[in-house]
């Protein structure tokens, strides 16, 4: 997983509440449990005119024109923000996969659906949580400035604009935080611990061969 420090990044403006996973990714596409390729049918239903299906190339699908995601202005954005009960919905960690893969490392929001919460952070991404008002800024000036970016400081708990003119502290489970500052997913921790496990299974084999 790679680590999250400082992450300097243009905003994409979702401006809805209650996104569910079925919204994020699509239930036709999970038969796949990579990690990777998710991308391209992000937000499928509402980013194509067509109905995307996981034996479908999506080069030369229709577009619709009216969703946010396919304006120009918006291309390359690593920065997700929502309304809130971002997230609900069933629990396939298919949707942090597909927000990830398309290269978001960040959702800001009110509020998640806990599960979806717990799953980013397993995923490299950061699920912060602003107040209402705050969101509402942050949508305020999105639109108002073509380009709107964001700096997000995971050491100092902080998001704020490239120019210092406003910043917002967000907080963050302890844990958490040094995972992600670290890179280290549940497998991740397990293998700090690798020379441990094998001097545990080689006594083990010593002592219980017939296990062998």
């Amino acid at each position: 997983m790679d680590k999250f420090t400082v992450h300097n990044g243009l905003v994409l403006p979702l401006d809805r509440a209650n996104v569910d996973t079925d919204a994020i990714i699509p239930k036709q596409f999970l038969k796949s449990i990579k990690r990777s390729g998710f991308g391209p049918n992000l937000f499928d239903a509402w980013r194509y005119l067509d109905e995307g299906q996981p034996d479908k190339p999506n080069a030369g699908r229709p577009l619709n024109p009216d969703f946010i995601m396919n304006k120009p202005q918006y291309r390359g954005a690593t920065i997700l923000i929502a309304r809130e009960n971002f997230g609900c919905g069933s629990s396939r960690e298919h949707a942090p996969w597909a927000l990830h893969d398309y290269g978001f490392r960040a959702v800001i929001a009110p509020s998640y659906a806990d599960i979806f919460f717990n799953n980013c952070y397993q995923n490299g991404m950061v699920p912060i949580v602003l107040k209402a008002s705050e969101v509402d800024q942050l949508f305020h000036d999105a639109a108002a400035f073509p380009g709107f970016k964001l700096v997000i400081d995971l050491g100092e708990q902080a998001v704020a604009y490239p120019d210092g003119s406003k910043r917002f502290r967000f907080e963050i489970d302890a844990f958490r935080k040094f995972c992600l500052l670290n890179g280290l997913d549940d497998i991740g921790l397990t293998l700090r611990h690798a020379d441990k496990i094998k001097a545990f299974e080689e006594l083990r084999r010593a002592e219980q061969p017939w296990l062998f």
